[in-house]
């Protein structure tokens, strides 16, 4: 029987390689299939939330790369502006202003800071930027700006307090409890408030409140502070009389209490005394106005007293002198 030979078939050494190959992307596709199937395992969820999962992340980053391509076209500000005009025409825009928590500032400044908001679109308010802008307005320590739907805009305005008047030569100017400067104002309006002066005083106005802490009693004795050489205090008292306080915070505090003691005890506030001067840590030292005419007039009285006393006492000499020159004289005794 005839055997018929095929041309052109695989060798052996051609099927053997095929295979191999074969058995070896088996074993790929196994061990493959081995290790997403125990990821799988391990995720907390199931393969119908895994896809949903893996659809949503797909969307998003479609849906970003849309809003791309849309901004780079001018899209979304024609958009803007589309809405803005019909919120407009639908009442939605700023016709009034309402201002609140003014009370020592001028409430004129904060609607001239607003007004440029009248009559824009609701959906443009830049909030943030304009509270910042409000902040920046002296007397303006806190602010809030909020939409009262359709048409009104409302700003509530925390203000801060007066706390002293700087003095920097003619010059005073109206500051709060952190030397943060209000408003330039008039003597007449200073009048009766607490007045500071000396350069770089402004920065150190909590260190003084702090100082004035320590003394109690004293505080509303004190109606002036002067802060010297950029080291210590002057304070000057409502009855016209200074204390020089020494250099440090420590220091000025004890001597401040020491005053304040002796004060309770000898009353030296309303007294003679014009000046006290605690800069030594041993002792005070008092000036007292007129007190050396005094005592040289003192001293001029007791001179006078003294040549008057002498010349008294060589007028009562000659005296004496004359009288014995003119006695007579008495008579010899004859002697047997």
């Amino acid at each position: 029987m005839a055997q018929t030979i095929r041309r052109g078939g695989k060798g052996v050494r051609r099927a053997t390689a095929a295979k191999g190959v074969r058995t070896k992307v088996a074993t790929a596709r196994k061990q493959t299939g081995t290790a997403v199937g125990q990821a799988r395992r391990w995720l907390p969820f199931s393969d119908e939330t895994l896809h949903r999962i893996v659809l949503t992340v797909i969307l998003t980053v479609a849906a970003v790369l849309v809003w791309t391509l849309a901004s780079l076209a001018g899209v979304p500000a024609l958009a803007e502006d589309k809405l803005a005009q019909v919120a407009a025409g639908s009442g939605f825009e700023v016709k009034r202003v309402e201002v609140r928590g003014v009370n020592r500032m001028n409430e004129l400044t904060i609607y001239e800071h607003v007004l440029g908001q009248r009559d824009q679109a609701m959906s443009r308010l830049d909030i943030a930027a304009l509270r910042e802008g409000l902040l920046q307005l002296p007397w303006v320590k806190d602010a809030r700006v909020s939409r009262q739907l359709p048409d009104t805009l409302v700003v509530d305005v925390v203000e801060r307090s007066p706390h002293a008047v700087m003095r920097q030569g003619d010059k005073l100017t109206l500051i709060d409890e952190t030397g943060h400067e209000l408003e330039a104002v008039s003597a007449k309006k200073a009048k009766g408030l607490f007045v500071m002066a000396g350069e770089g005083a402004e920065a150190h106005v909590p260190d003084l409140a702090t100082l004035l802490e320590a003394a109690p009693a004293l505080k509303p004795q004190v109606a002036q502070a002067e802060w010297v050489g950029n080291r210590r205090w002057n304070l000057t008292f409502k009855t016209g009389q200074v204390l020089a306080l020494p250099e440090g915070e420590d220091k000025a505090a004890a001597a401040l209490v020491t005053f304040a003691r002796m004060d309770g005890v000898d009353r030296l506030l309303g007294g003679r005394v014009a000046s006290f001067d605690m800069r030594a840590p041993d002792r005070i030292y008092l000036r007292v106005p007129g007190h050396a005419d005094e005592l040289a007039a003192q001293q001029k009285a007791a001179a006078q007293a003294k040549a008057a006393a002498r010349a008294k006492s060589g007028d009562n000499r000659q005296v004496a002198a004359s009288s014995a020159a003119a006695a007579p004289k008495p008579a010899a005794t004859a002697q047997d």
